[in-house]
């Protein structure tokens, strides 16, 4: 009998706010068990998945599976990201951007059986300040959102509506310096987001141009509009026209370097993280696998 693959399936029990209770039953019911050997293991404590990911490398596992959300998917990528070592997804977050750019299915089952054909494409990364970052990093607005909604007892689209409608009332436009590969601007906006893959998630699409695969960033900014524009602006995002507005830049970069007037939060996939005045920013040309 051939040797099996061994998979670590790393789940984020909270995500999406989504119980997983059955989840370890399905997968032994989906998963193509002369094939894959599957081991599954909790995260309960930030970075966990991070620390799975880096064991699962040590440990000589064929591949890694992230359950869960952007989040879990960045820490995940992030420790076997330069390595051989392919990463699956099972997407259980509130937006699931990577997973729908890349075509894996929301449902459990549809997202197994693509495992089970274990088919990889090389794709790029960003980092920012040392942070790596596989579909989105973001300052001003959207940051914003993010650092609210990590306080939000209500999680999933809701709950980030909610947070949206609060940072909304009181946000204010900052001033920025960026230098994308070496050109210097000056820009006023309302939010700048740094795009490897297209959309935030839920199908709201930032940056619809965005590839993946071609070791280029879209450097997104979107300027100060009339308020009572918002819901254009919502519906060009939902429509994948963000780059017809005449609100949104649209800048490609591989080396870009963004200065503020202040310290802040970014998000980072999803996640709110704080950082300075200056960020550093920078692509990784096809420098992970990833199981679609």
């Amino acid at each position: 009998m051939r040797q099996r693959k061994r998979i670590l399936f790393v789940v984020n029990p909270i995500s999406g706010g989504k119980k997983k209770t059955a989840f370890n039953k399905q997968v032994l019911e989906v998963l193509d068990l002369e094939k894959f050997d599957p081991t599954f293991k909790i995260t309960d404590h930030p970075n966990h998945a991070y620390e799975l990911g880096k064991s699962a490398v040590v440990e000589g596992y064929d591949a890694v599976v992230a359950v869960g959300g952007d989040g879990t998917i960045n820490e995940v990528g992030s420790a076997i990201m330069g390595t051989d070592m392919p990463l699956g997804i099972i997407p259980e977050g509130s937006g699931n951007g990577l997973a729908l750019y890349l075509g894996i299915p929301l449902n459990e089952s549809a997202a197994l059986r693509r495992i089970n054909r274990f088919e990889t494409v090389d794709v790029d990364t960003g980092e920012i300040n040392g942070r790596n970052f596989f579909n989105i990093a973001g300052l001003g607005f959207d940051a914003s959102v993010s650092d609210h909604f990590a306080t939000e007892n209500i999680r999933g689209p809701v709950g980030y509506l909610r947070s949206i409608m609060n940072v909304l009332s009181d946000f204010k436009p900052s001033t920025y310096t960026l230098v994308i590969d070496g050109k210097e601007y000056k820009k006023e906006a309302f939010m700048i987001s740094v795009a490897n893959s297209p959309q935030y998630g839920n199908n709201a699409y930032i940056a619809p141009q965005a590839s993946i695969t071609d070791g280029i960033l879209d450097v997104c900014i979107v300027h100060k509009f009339p308020l009572y524009l918002l819901p254009k602006m919502v519906f060009h995002l939902f429509t994948k026209s963000a780059d017809q507005s005449e609100y949104v830049e649209i800048l490609p970069g591989k080396n870009i370097k963004i200065i503020r007037d202040e310290k802040g939060p970014v998000h980072v996939d999803g996640e709110p993280v704080e950082m300075g005045k200056e960020l550093e920013i920078a692509i990784k040309h096809k420098s992970l696998k990833i199981i679609c």
